[in-house]
């Protein structure tokens, strides 16, 4: 103690010193001043930002519906809704344990589906994800018109609840091997079942509530933006990076905003001129083709005029296919897949062309009026005629989105050079696929009068129409008839219900219902006889109807820069957007 006292001495004596001096002297001292440098500081935050190239953030955003079919719906249905199964590297269907506990089949006979749901999954208004939300999107799937892949739902029988809401048992009439494919991107039952315009208009223009890692701060269609940030009451993990900026542009200006790095990156459909555009940023950027789960179709609908074969024949031999997928690929990454099968794209690992040889090669107008006369029609002043009336089709696609409406005018020009009466329209997509392509058809040749809207009948479609999933689905979702009692065959193979000898409400898009091919399409949906033997036995007699023309597979550009990590193609179909969760932002 002694040795520290004697040591503080001439400190103290200092200090006295000091303050003497201080009193003596009419200087004041000087100011205490702090010194920052000697304090913990915190950096200021920046947030993280990736903004992405798009063609177009417009439309509805609803991914069961085929009217909403685009890249960026896509895109937000991956960014924002749960799914029960997410497609893994190759394609194959993953269980995503973010939101499932468990799914497996737990009964043959009848054929049952257990579902187990993550006790904390929830939206982001608090509502679990549960039970409702499967029954809503199965009811919806399986009654509303121009969904996007329903067979499989069709086939479900009941849905029963347990744990509180938490495990879904669902029960099918049949068996169905590809029941891996349902239940993506659940919707809010609990806000949309009762909001005002009912399915058609769920997801029109946003989301009310959001069950995946982002959500929506901003979405702004007259500036073409949408803003997402991570979603803080996602239960599972958390998006790396703050925010996700989706913004529309077009080939130039992508390639401007990535050659600037105002781009991290830019996924759209190009044309010859973008990719010789997006080529000439040499090593900066990687490029990739990404096929979209979607073809580009001319529906030859079996109403009215069309009804019989033999003018659908007539009509499909007028057509100059090579130019309808020239003017619709223009030159970009479709130009390369080109669909010459009904149910497989050209992407896939099983596809070939199944197309007859010689079949839609080019057109042949000595075939087209040999079948037209004999289904009574006469060349007149150069239109073609029945009983004093002209041959006239009514030709619609969606609003004028691209490729579509490009090509329904190449189609146009083409049947009015050759004597057929065209009226073109291009309606709002969604009341293409919910009203138009849905109006009870004429079955007896005889066309369906305007409805009380005055919507008239469509008799040639220029669509989107889905692909890829379990093939299985595909074939019956495009093709096959409404699920119901057996009913008797049309002469042209089109069911005619009981009580109505003219008309009949289509299953799909196309209207095609052959109840000879029925049993055929079933056998390959519930796996009773293999895909491969039912497409060998189908895919000739489909195109023989000349109802489904495809024309080629819709795809994307993904143009990556250097300041991004983490982007990938993604798995087959699927596109970049499913590993979102694990981006950054790297330098440039």
């Amino acid at each position: 103690m002694r040795v520290r006292g004697k040591s503080r001495a001439p400190v103290l004596l200092s200090v006295l010193l000091a303050v003497l001096v201080t009193a003596c002297s009419n200087t004041p001292p000087p100011p205490v001043v702090s010194t920052p440098a000697s304090q913990p500081t915190t950096p200021t935050k920046t947030t993280s930002q990736i903004v992405v190239g798009v063609d177009d953030i417009v439309g509805g955003y609803n991914p069961h519906n085929l009217a909403d079919s685009s890249t960026v719906t896509t895109a937000l249905a991956q960014l924002l809704l749960p799914s029960v199964f997410r497609p893994g590297q190759a394609g194959e269907p993953v269980l995503d344990e973010n939101l499932m506990r468990s799914a497996e089949v737990i009964s043959e006979q009848p054929f049952k589906v257990a579902y187990e749901i993550q006790q904390n999954a929830s939206w982001s208004d608090g509502a679990p994800i549960a039970v409702e939300d499967f029954v809503y999107l199965y009811e919806a799937m399986r009654d509303e018109p121009g969904t996007v892949l329903p067979a499989g739902y069709r086939l479900i029988s009941g849905i029963q609840p347990g744990e509180g809401g938490k495990r879904v048992e669902v029960t099918f009439s049949k068996p169905y091997p590809g029941w891996q494919t349902l239940f993506s991107n659940l919707l809010p039952a609990h806000l949309l079942k009762d909001a005002p315009g009912g399915w058609k208009g769920a997801l029109a223009g946003s989301f009310p509530v959001y069950g995946g890692p982002f959500s929506i701060k901003t979405l702004d269609s007259d500036r073409g933006e949408i803003i997402l940030e991570r979603n803080d009451r996602y239960w599972a993990k958390p998006a790396a990076i703050d925010r996700l900026v989706l913004r529309r542009t077009d080939q130039p200006g992508m390639v401007a905003a990535l050659r600037s790095g105002n781009d991290q990156f830019g996924v759209a459909r190009t044309d010859e001129t973008g990719l010789k555009l997006l080529g000439e940023l040499g090593q900066a950027v990687r490029l990739h083709t990404l096929a979209q789960p979607r073809t580009a179709n001319v529906l030859l609908r079996p109403s009215g005029s069309l009804t019989d074969d033999r003018v659908r024949a007539g009509v499909a031999a007028l057509l100059d296919r090579g130019k309808l997928i020239a003017e619709g690929a223009a030159g970009g990454p479709s130009a390369t897949l080109r669909a010459d099968a009904q149910v497989l794209p050209p992407s896939d690992a099983g596809y070939k062309p199944t197309l007859p040889a010689g079949e839609l090669a080019a057109p042949d107008q000595q075939k087209a009026e040999q079948l037209f006369a004999s289904a009574g029609y006469t060349k007149e002043a150069g239109t073609w005629r029945k009983d004093g009336k002209p041959l006239s089709l009514v030709v619609a696609s969606p609003g004028e989105q691209e490729p579509y409406a490009g090509v329904a005018k190449e189609l146009a020009g083409q049947l009015i050079a050759a004597g057929v009466e065209v009226r073109t329209i291009n309606p709002k997509s969604r009341d293409l696929f919910s009203t138009l392509l849905a109006l009870p058809i004429g079955t007896a040749g005889q066309p369906v009068p305007p409805d009380s809207a005055g919507n008239v009948g469509v008799d040639v479609a220029v669509v989107p129409q889905p692909v890829g999933g379990d093939p299985a689905s595909v074939l019956a979702s495009t093709f096959g008839c409404r699920p119901g009692p057996e009913q008797p065959e049309s002469s042209t193979g089109a069911a005619e219900p009981p009580d109505s000898a003219t008309t009949r409400v289509p299953a799909n898009a196309a209207a095609f219902c052959d109840r000879s091919l029925q049993p055929a399409i079933d056998a390959a949906l519930t796996g009773s006889t293999p895909l491969a033997e039912a497409l060998s036995a189908l895919e000739p007699e489909l195109w023989r109807r000349h109802t489904v023309i495809p024309l080629f597979q819709l795809a994307d550009t993904l143009a990556i820069g250097s300041g991004v990590s983490g982007v990938t193609p993604g798995p087959p179909l699927a596109g970049p957007f499913g590993s979102a969760v694990n981006w950054t932002r790297g330098s440039r």
